[in-house]
């Protein structure tokens, strides 16, 4: 399946757009960008998903309480709606409670939801990982610790089957702009430890500097948590965007090789 695998290495592609007809859904033109710009969704409300992939997210990502298959059901009818702009758009489940409850029944029920992979904090069950089900990834939330020995210890985790990728909780929002090369060193130590995809959060006015700090660390997918009212989350995606094109192309231009020019005879 490897969906995730797909959003990150499409995000850093031009993709061009399609009308409908015998071209298929519509689908907007994309630049490439450094990341994966995912959108979370604290509360579901009809058509902020369709509105966030036609202002440039290339992802969703849900949040659920573990219990009640009345809200799944309203994911899923959001979900269908946003495939009507992208019908290759990939789409995450977040889980924030109830994970002793999670067995292979449920997982498929979510998975039927059009939901295609899963997070899940560093204290669910480990039960979890085993679990088979088709079509589903699981992505597991990893915090940073200040302990010498922590880099080790969560290297471990890269034994553990089951796992697409990380959430890098590391609380980064707000320190960005000041990060020494010293803390930088503890985070990406910590980041090399995993070899997995990371995701992480960011502040809705993310600058370019900030953009350059973040990716010393070493991610796949930025994640930006929607806003209360439709226009402003549209608004933060746009800003998000830019900013993530342009440090990509910036960093495109700097591995380019350059071209000495032809010796005058």
């Amino acid at each position: 399946m490897a969906k995730l695998q797909d959003m990150f290495t499409q995000a850093r592609r031009e993709q061009g757009g399609s009308g409908m007809g015998f071209l298929g859904r519509n689908k907007p033109a994309s630049k490439a960008h450094a990341a994966a710009l995912v959108v979370t969704f604290p509360q579901v409300t009809a058509g902020n998903a369709e509105a966030a992939l036609k202002a440039g997210a290339d992802g969703l990502l849900f949040k659920w309480g573990g219990k009640g298959s009345a809200s799944l059901e309203t994911i899923k009818e959001e979900i269908e709606s946003a495939k009507t702009v992208n019908d290759q758009v990939v789409t995450g489940l977040e889980i924030v409670a109830g994970w002793d409850k999670l067995d292979h029944d449920s997982l498929t029920h979510i998975k039927d939801q059009g939901i295609q992979y899963i997070i899940v904090p560093f204290n669910a069950p480990a039960r979890l990982l085993a679990l088979e089900t088709k079509d589903i990834e699981k992505i597991v939330v990893v915090p940073m610790r200040q302990d010498d020995f922590y880099p080790l210890y969560i290297r471990n985790l890269s034994a553990f089957d089951g796992i697409a990728g990380v959430v890098l909780d590391f609380g980064l929002n707000t320190t960005l702009g000041t990060m020494t090369i010293e803390e930088a060193l503890s985070y990406r130590a910590v980041r090399e430890a995993i070899r997995f995809p990371a995701f992480i959060h960011v502040a809705n006015n993310l600058k370019e500097q900030e953009a350059y700090a973040l990716l010393t660390v070493g991610v796949q997918a930025v994640v930006l948590t929607a806003s209360e009212t439709e226009e402003t989350t549209q608004a933060h995606i746009k800003e998000l965007r830019e900013v993530l094109e342009k440090v990509h192309q910036e960093d495109k231009d700097k591995d380019s090789p350059s071209v000495p020019s032809q010796a005058r005879r």
